[in-house]
């Protein structure tokens, strides 16, 4: 298990855990970051994650990309 940041561009791989407090947990899966769903890296810029979940392009801080274990 690693976080999503140490996923390389186009990478594959499903959501394993999601950390952090209720607050972030419950953000994060109201975007679509739920445990079992594939994601993709599409792109990274000054740290923040562009990926790819459920059919849709989601734009996350590094620190929310440190919250998702894949």
């Amino acid at each position: 298990m690693m976080p999503l940041t140490l996923a390389g561009l186009g990478e594959e791989r499903y959501i394993k855990q999601i950390g952090g407090r209720t607050e972030t947990r419950q953000f994060l899966e109201s975007m679509g970051f739920v445990t079992g769903t594939m994601v993709k890296v599409l792109s990274e810029m000054s740290g923040n994650v562009i990926v790819q979940v459920k059919d849709t392009r989601v734009a996350i801080s590094k620190e929310m990309a440190l919250k998702i274990m894949v």
